[in-house]
């Protein structure tokens, strides 16, 4: 495909249950503007010209396949067109897997073959893999994830895409303070348990504040244990995050609980995301129970 200078273009195609909104899901952690089974008409206009229809973005992904009526038809002659185009890269991501692979996955899932009409799923696929012929000889990189985990699809698209063309992808980070009273947050992947310190709920002047209040801050900050805490806990941290993106994860939720979620978890919450930020992490913080 022709390599221009301004707009890169990944157009994702390939079998009905390859992968293909695993792939499409990377890219978006990616921070390409991605966008999903367009109408042929649609996608010819968007592919003329990607750039200013994504609003100005310079790293798109298109995901199309046989859902698009017409689509092995028209999508050899639109992708030559794409390829004659100036100042866009375009690159055509092609997935796969075996016919075994793809049976396991539709009967895990329980959805019908696009192309089935009806009959037998081994049907459905053996008529894409004809259909989708030459557009797979057409492709740049054929991935075939027979094999791959979720995990490796992630870490493939990473690779072949990520840093190497000027993207890194993003690990969102939520440090979310709460009280043990009300129940752990959802989808918590990390918790901290912080309810040895000295609670300032029996400090009668204090039990009505919060723990971004300077009152309460420095009433911990005077206890010999919180300081530590808060150093380890950010070292701790500062050491994982690293590990993390490593491993590709997009995002990670860390919970620091106390009894009732409103001075101790607060503060300590405060206190990690001021020293993650520090380090150039990117941090949202939320006080789940700080008002009940």
């Amino acid at each position: 495909m022709s390599v221009g200078e301004s707009t890169q273009l990944v157009v994702i195609t390939g079998l009905s249950g390859s992968g293909k909104s695993t792939v499409a899901k990377c890219f978006e952690d990616l921070n390409y503007y991605t966008v999903d089974n367009l109408p042929l008409p649609l996608l010819r206009e968007f592919l003329a010209q990607p750039g200013e229809l994504a609003g100005g973005h310079q790293a798109i992904a298109v995901v199309t396949d046989v859902r698009a009526p017409g689509f092995s038809d028209e999508m050899p002659d639109l992708l030559r067109e794409v390829e004659a185009q100036s100042g866009t890269e375009c690159t055509v991501l092609f997935l796969e897997a075996s016919d075994e692979t793809l049976l396991r996955r539709f009967s895990e899932t329980r959805r019908p073959h696009p192309l089935s009409d009806g009959k037998r799923v081994i049907d459905g696929i053996e008529r894409e893999r004809d259909l989708l012929a030459e557009i797979r000889g057409m492709a740049d990189m054929v991935f075939d994830t027979s094999e791959w985990s979720i995990h490796e699809i992630r870490a493939e698209v990473y690779r072949r895409f990520g840093s190497e063309r000027g993207h890194a992808p993003r690990l969102s980070i939520a440090i979310v303070s709460f009280g043990f009273k009300h129940g752990i947050p959802y989808g918590s992947d990390t918790l901290f348990d912080v309810r040895f310190l000295a609670n300032p709920h029996f400090v009668p002047d204090l039990r009505e504040l919060s723990g971004r209040e300077p009152p309460v801050i420095e009433f911990l900050e005077r206890q010999s244990d919180y300081p530590e805490l808060v150093e380890r806990l950010a070292e701790l941290l500062l050491y994982l995050l690293p590990q993390y993106r490593a491993e590709n994860r997009s995002h990670l939720s860390i919970g620091i609980g106390c009894t009732g979620g409103k001075h101790r978890s607060v503060a300590v919450a405060e206190a990690l995301g001021a020293r993650l930020h520090d380090a150039g992490w990117p941090v949202q913080l939320e006080h789940r129970d700080i008002a009940k």
